[in-house]
């Protein structure tokens, strides 16, 4: 069996949305000119996703979910990790940052231990792929930024043992653990997240 490592972003309930608009931004061009998925949210927002989900197109209504599930394609710097995972044919962009093929997202509007917050958690697809987002600074970063950039509170990165590492927590890049000498469990780790604005 493949390992499945990830990372999960907390953001407050109310800005799925916003993550999401922000997520597609970091689509492949090709992918953002193709048929969108339209994505009917708790709240009544309608975001069209350049992503699937199942594979395919037809319009998700999860609006009273609690889960939504995509695959998703996102384009990141192309530092020594990421170079050495992705497809040769592949070509990096003016930016430096290139595909790396499909990641499963699940998004969990309202998780039981902390239901102010929603999370977003992204599984890498293959083992290869979980290595590069173990290694690569370039991932950690693409993460991390989308944690900012969506107002949220904190960003995991789980590799499958009983430890996760905190990349970044309440406005600040981290290099700790949870548990670990801060935190000595997940509960203790969401009393240190601020209340959501509103």
């Amino acid at each position: 069996m493949g390992i499945d490592y990830s990372f999960e972003i907390f953001v407050p309930a109310g800005n799925v949305a916003r993550a999401l608009t922000l997520l597609a931004e970091l689509a492949p061009q090709c992918d953002r000119d193709r048929l969108p998925l339209r994505v009917d949210l708790p709240g009544g927002e309608r975001l069209s996703l350049p992503f699937t989900s199942g594979f395919e197109h037809r319009p998700i209504d999860a609006s009273s979910a609690d889960v939504l599930d995509l695959e998703t394609w996102i384009m990141f710097g192309a530092d020594d990790a990421v170079r050495e995972h992705r497809n040769p044919a592949a070509e990096i962009d003016e930016l430096g940052r290139v595909e790396v093929g499909y990641i499963y997202l699940t998004v969990t509007f309202a998780r039981a231990r902390h239901a102010r917050f929603a999370s977003l958690d992204f599984t890498a697809a293959a083992t290869s792929m979980s290595l590069m987002f173990q290694q690569s600074e370039s991932v950690r970063k693409t993460f991390t930024d989308l944690t900012v950039a969506s107002g949220g509170v904190c960003c995991l990165l789980d590799t499958q043992t009983e430890v996760h590492d905190i990349c970044w927590l309440n406005g600040e890049p981290m290099r700790e653990t949870v548990p670990g000498p801060r935190f000595v469990g997940f509960h203790d780790l969401v009393a240190a997240w601020p209340d959501p604005p509103g």
